[in-house]
């Protein structure tokens, strides 16, 4: 399944250096590099496998790893990416200006399934209305054995 952005490059990229200059921070070639990679990705990946791929397709441009973390946590903090952490091992990222959506995790694998699903997001706004609740965001996880992990268990 793939959801779809709900902004494109050039508003995203817009928010981004109002968020620099916000922290005191320069607009440089490397944090584009890193925000149009992060924008063009599919699915969800780690920090080293996003450098990965800009060195693969920016040939010459010199980014360090820790750019890349720095950059991460700038756009999670401005709400452009968004994680899921999976405690020791880390976190994994992903563009945060799609339409929402909710994951289910596997817990062998670490394999990420995106859905949507109307009548949990509509549970969801009753159960808080009737608790005189008012939610602001939220992000569900269902953790457990994808098909394949399964599969291979049994």
């Amino acid at each position: 399944m793939s959801v779809k952005a709900k902004i494109g490059f050039e508003e995203v990229l817009s928010r981004f250096v109002r968020v620099l200059k916000s922290n005191g921070l320069k607009y440089t070639n490397q944090r584009e590099v890193i925000l149009r990679a992060i924008v063009e990705s599919e699915g969800h990946f780690i920090p080293e496998e996003l450098k990965a791929v800009i060195m693969r397709n920016y040939e010459g441009l010199n980014i360090g790893t820790a750019t890349v973390y720095r950059t991460l946590a700038l756009l999670e903090e401005a709400g452009i990416v968004t994680s899921v952490s999976f405690g020791a091992s880390g976190k994994k990222y992903e563009f945060g200006l799609k339409e929402h959506h909710d994951h289910m995790i596997c817990d062998s694998c670490g394999a990420m399934i995106e859905f949507v699903d109307k009548e949990i997001e509509k549970r969801q706004k009753e159960i808080a209305a009737a608790k005189g609740f008012k939610i602001v965001s939220h992000a569900m996880q269902i953790r457990g054995l994808c098909k394949a992990c399964q599969k291979a268990k049994s």
